[in-house]
C-alpha cells in the first residue's frame, strides 16, 4: 500500500526540472511513431506537473475519449482562497457525527484501549495511504471522482459513478439525523426539558414512560412516534418533515455558490464543535463518576484482537472517519494548486481526525460515567431502603444488615454495597438487585441512542440543563452540516466536471439536487422511518465503500501500474 502512495508523491511536488522535461518530450516523440492501433491500446499517463490546465498534449499517449475528458475542465477552475479554507473543508468533512457517537461506541464495545491501538494501526497501514492516494489523484488531475478515474482509464469510470451513488445514499439519511438534531435543538429552549419528566394523563404517569425512562419515551413516542415494525408504515411525522425541509434548505443555501459559499459557513461549523467539546470536557471532568467512566473506557482488553469482527469494525470506522471512497476528498483536493504538499496534508488531517475522536470519547464517557454513577447510587439507596423495611418487619436479622447511616444510605458507597450483596444478598428475600456500574455504562450507548437517549438523559442531571442541551445539539448540527457539504460536493463536483451542460447551471443543479434529496428523504420521516435509517446506515454505505476503495487500490496498483507513475 505504501508503495502505491509513495509513487504518487511526485504529483504533489514542484514542477520537474528542465532535463526531465526534455527526456519526456523525447519519449513522446518516440511514441508518436507507433501506429494508431497500438497507441490506442496503451495506458494513458497522468498529466505533467507543468500542465496547469490539466489538458493532455496533442501528441500524448491515450485514447480520444481521455483527451476530450481532459479538455472538459474549465481553464479557470475554482481554487481555495487559502490553505486554511482547504483544511477547514477537509477536516469538516472527515470529522462528523460518527466521531461523537460511533467511535466511542465501538471503542467501548471492543476492548477500550485495545481498540484504540488497533484503530491507530489500521489508520497508519490502510487509512493514511488511501487518503493520500485520493488527495494526490484529485490534486494532479483536477477533476471530480468520475473524471479522475475516467482520465486514468475510460473503463474505470464506474468507480467514480459508484462513489457518487454512495454519497447520494449517505446524504439521504444523514440529513435526517440533522433534522432530528434540529427537532431536539428547538425543544431545548424549555425548562424543564420535555424529556426530563414523564408526561401525565390526568393525574397518572404514562405507564410506558414509567417502565422505560423519560428520555426513551420522548425519543420513540414524541420525536419518532415509531411503529412496532417496518411493515407498519404509518403517517408522516409533521415535525420531522418540517425539520428535514429546514435541514435541506440550510444545505442548499450553504452550497449555493459551491465552495465559495460553503467555506464561509465552515469557518463556524468546523470550529464551533471543538469549542463545545472542550467546554463539555472541562465540565464533565468535574462530575462525580467521570473518572470511573474514563477508566472503564480505556481499560485495555487485548484478547479482543482475536475476534475478526473487531478488525472489520475498526477498518470500517477508518473508512468512515477519513471519508475514503466518497469522492469528496478528490473533489476538495482538485481545487488545490498542483505543487501543494498533499503528503503532509494526509498526515495532518488524519491526525486531527483521530484527536477529535479521542476528545469526543473522553467527553462522552466522562458524562456517561456521571450518568451511570448517579443511577447506580439511586439503585443502592433504593435497595437499602427496602432492606431497612424488611429489617423493621423482622424479615432480616441484624447480623445480615450492612453498616451504614440509615438516614443517608449513600454513605455505604457502591463498593461497600456490592461486597455486601455478593456475600449476603442470596440470604435476603425480596427484590434486591446488584447495582452494576459496568452494566449501566452499556445502556443506550449504541448508535443514535447514544446522542438522543443516553447523553440527553445525562444532561438532564446537570445544573442549567437547557443550556447544555442547546450547546450539544447545536454542536451536532454543525458537525453534520460540514460533513453534508463535503458529501454534496462529492456528488455535484464530478457531475459538473463530466457534463458541460450541468457545469453551466451550477446553481440550478444544487437546488434540484437538494429538492430531490428532500422528496426521497420523506421516506425517513414516516413513523417507520427510523428502521429505514438503520437499514441505510448498515447496508448502503459500509460494504459499497469497501468495494469502492478496493477497486481504487486495484486500479492504481495493477491496471494502471504503480511503477508507471514514477514518470509523471
Amino acid at each position: 500500500m505504501w508503495r502505491i502512495v509513495v509513487n504518487l508523491r511526485v504529483s504533489c511536488q514542484p514542477p520537474l526540472n528542465t532535463g526531465r522535461r526534455r527526456r519526456r518530450r523525447r519519449r513522446r516523440r518516440r511514441r508518436r511513431a507507433v501506429g494508431a492501433e497500438d497507441t490506442r491500446m496503451e495506458k494513458q499517463p497522468l498529466p505533467a506537473d507543468d500542465d496547469e490546465s490539466g489538458a493532455v498534449e496533442s501528441g500524448a499517449v491515450g485514447s480520444t475519449e481521455a483527451v476530450e475528458l481532459a479538455s472538459t475542465e474549465p481553464p479557470s477552475r475554482v481554487r481555495w482562497n487559502s490553505k486554511v479554507e482547504y483544511f477547514l473543508a477537509q477536516v469538516g468533512f472527515s470529522v462528523g457525527l460518527g466521531n461523537v457517537w460511533r467511535f466511542p461506541y465501538l471503542c467501548h464495545q471492543n476492548g477500550g484501549g485495545a481498540f484504540l491501538l488497533l484503530y491507530v494501526l489500521l489508520m497508519l497501514v490502510v487509512g493514511i495511504p488511501l487518503f493520500f492516494l485520493e488527495l494526490a489523484a484529485g490534486q494532479d488531475i483536477r477533476q471530480g471522482s468520475i473524471g479522475v478515474w475516467k482520465y486514468i482509464s475510460p473503463r474505470l469510470a464506474g468507480i467514480g459513478y459508484s462513489s457518487c451513488v454512495v454519497c447520494f445514499f449517505v446524504a439521504l439519511y444523514y440529513n435526517v439525523i440533522l433534522a432530528w438534531s434540529l427537532f431536539y435543538l428547538g425543544n431545548s429552549f424549555q425548562y424543564p426539558l420535555p424529556w426530563q419528566q414523564c408526561p401525565e394523563q390526568g393525574n397518572i404517569t404514562v405507564k410506558e414512560c414509567k417502565e422505560s425512562s423519560p428520555t426513551s419515551y420522548f425519543w420513540y413516542r414524541r420525536a419518532l412516534n415509531i411503529t412496532d415494525s417496518i411493515d407498519e408504515v404509518g403517517s408522516f411525522n409533521p415535525y420531522i418533515v418540517c425539520c428535514l425541509l429546514a435541514a435541506w434548505t440550510i444545505v442548499c443555501l450553504g452550497m449555493f455558490k459551491g465552495i465559495k459559499s460553503s467555506v464561509k459557513v465552515m469557518y463556524f461549523s468546523s470550529i464551533f464543535p471543538y469549542v463545545v467539546l472542550v467546554c463539555f470536557l472541562v465540565r464533565g471532568l468535574m462530575l462525580d463518576g467521570a473518572s470511573e467512566g474514563i477508566v472503564y473506557m480505556f481499560y485495555p482488553k487485548l484478547e479482543i484482537w482475536a475476534d475478526v469482527q473487531v478488525w472489520r469494525q475498526a477498518a470500517t470506522q477508518v473508512f468512515f472517519a477519513l471519508g475514503l471512497g466518497f469522492g469528496s476528498i478528490i473533489a476538495y483536493s482538485s481545487y488545490n494548486p498542483k505543487n501543494n504538499n498533499c503528503h503532509r496534508d494526509a498526515f495532518t488531517v488524519s491526525f486531527i481526525n483521530f484527536l477529535t475522536s479521542v476528545l469526543a470519547t473522553l467527553v462522552v464517557f466522562a458524562v456517561l460515567g456521571f450518568r451511570a454513577k448517579k443511577k447506580v447510587m439511586t439503585c443502592v439507596a433504593r435497595n437499602l431502603m427496602e432492606l431497612l423495611q424488611q429489617h423493621r418487619e423482622g424479615l432480616v436479622s441484624l447480623d445480615l444488615m450492612p453498616r451504614f447511616n440509615h438516614s443517608d444510605p449513600e454513605t455505604l458507597g457502591l463498593e461497600g454495597y456490592r461486597n455486601w450483596f455478593k456475600q449476603h444478598g442470596s440470604y435476603v428475600s425480596g427484590n434486591l438487585t446488584d447495582c452494576d456500574l459496568e452494566q449501566e455504562m452499556q445502556t443506550g450507548v449504541e448508535g443514535t441512542g447514544l446522542a438522543f437517549i443516553a447523553f440527553t438523559e445525562a444532561m438532564t442531571l446537570l445544573p442549567g440543563s437547557p443550556f447544555w442541551s442547546t450547546l450539544f445539539f447545536l454542536m451536532l448540527l454543525n458537525l453534520g452540516l460540514s460533513t453534508m457539504f463535503g458529501t454534496m460536493e462529492g456528488i455535484l463536483a464530478p457531475l459538473r466536471d463530466r457534463f458541460k451542460s450541468l457545469a453551466k447551471h451550477k446553481t440550478k443543479l444544487t437546488i434540484i439536487s437538494c429538492i430531490v434529496g428532500f422528496v426521497i428523504g420523506l421516506l425517513f420521516t414516516q413513523r417507520c422511518g427510523n428502521y429505514f435509517v438503520t437499514m441505510f446506515d448498515d447496508y448502503s454505505a459500509t460494504l459499497p465503500l469497501i468495494i469502492v476503495v478496493v477497486f481504487e487500490t486495484f486500479s492504481v496498483s495493477w491496471l494502471y501500474g504503480a511503477d508507471r507513475q514514477e514518470s509523471c
